[in-house]
């Protein structure tokens, strides 16, 4: 009997250790990484990568399958210069299902000397790596780091280097990764995109008040309004959107103010460019 309440016992605690960790692992976003890692200035590797996934996993992170992303990537070259500003990255971290996305560089490069005209030589690398969120676009953690290691053969002196500069980076960056996520409540951020919207168009009042009573009726969408200017026919909103801005484009022409239709001409990094048309 003391056998079996032994064995039972050993058993509850092992589902409620389980239930933890699960639990705890919900609270972690799914991470996936894109670093541009060069070895001697040119030379692709991973070094960062795979220390990066290995860390992230150790702390309870969820991590994207890199090497599928690896696979994707180079069928389309387009998506990976995308990747270099915010909004980019973040759109690309979607496609994937991650809710961070870990962007960054990391180059080792061999001095142009020997040390003391031995086989020596000085390997320098630097890592900068930074934390995005996809459902935002927003940043919500960096880290950077330098690093100088001596070696007798440019391969290894090079790993070594990376990996000297890239372990405190990313354990600079991952505890910051987790305490913005559960600071901002997880998935559920109350955080948008702030966009300069430009409309003309506006050349009477009327128009001006619609459009502004529309921008500030869309409260579901839209956080924040602010006016910043109107001059000759062209009216300047600041707004905060918890959607992208594509989607609010969208939103905005099927949904125009009474008595105008809204063309969207450009939708950019935090501008939008429209133009207001009496509805005939």
């Amino acid at each position: 009997m003391r056998r079996l309440a032994k064995i039972y016992l050993t058993v509850v605690l092992f589902a409620m250790l389980g239930g933890i960790a699960v639990r705890a692992a919900e609270d972690l976003p799914r991470i996936m990484l894109l670093i541009d890692e060069k070895s001697l200035g040119t030379i692709a590797t991973s070094e960062i990568e795979a220390m990066a996934v290995a860390m992230f996993i150790e702390q309870g992170f969820p991590v994207v399958d890199q090497d599928m992303v690896r696979a994707n990537i180079k069928k389309n070259q387009k998506m990976l210069k995308m990747a270099g500003d915010s909004r980019g990255a973040a759109a690309l971290g979607l496609q994937y299902g991650a809710e961070v996305i870990v962007i960054g560089e990391a180059v080792a490069k061999p001095s142009a000397r020997r040390i003391a005209e031995s086989n020596l030589r000085t390997y320098q690398a630097s890592v900068t790596l930074r934390a995005v969120r996809t459902d935002n676009s927003e940043t919500i953690a960096s880290a950077s780091e330098t690093s100088s290691k001596v070696g007798l053969e440019d391969v290894s002196g090079s790993s070594k280097a990376l990996k000297a500069a890239g372990e405190p980076a990313l354990t600079a960056l991952i505890p910051k990764v987790e305490n913005a996520w559960k600071m901002a409540g997880g998935a559920a951020s109350k955080r948008g995109e702030v966009i300069e919207m430009t409309i003309g168009g506006v050349d009477k009042a009327w128009k001006l008040r619609a459009i502004r009573e529309q921008l500030r009726s869309m409260d579901d969408v839209i956080v924040n309004v602010l006016q910043r200017s109107y001059t000759a026919g062209m009216a300047i909103f600041e707004v905060e959107t918890v959607i992208p801005s594509e989607e609010l484009s969208e939103k905005l022409i099927l949904d125009s103010p009474d008595g105008l239709k809204l063309q969207v001409l450009d939708v950019g990094r935090g501008k939008m460019q429209l133009r207001a048309v009496a509805d005939r």
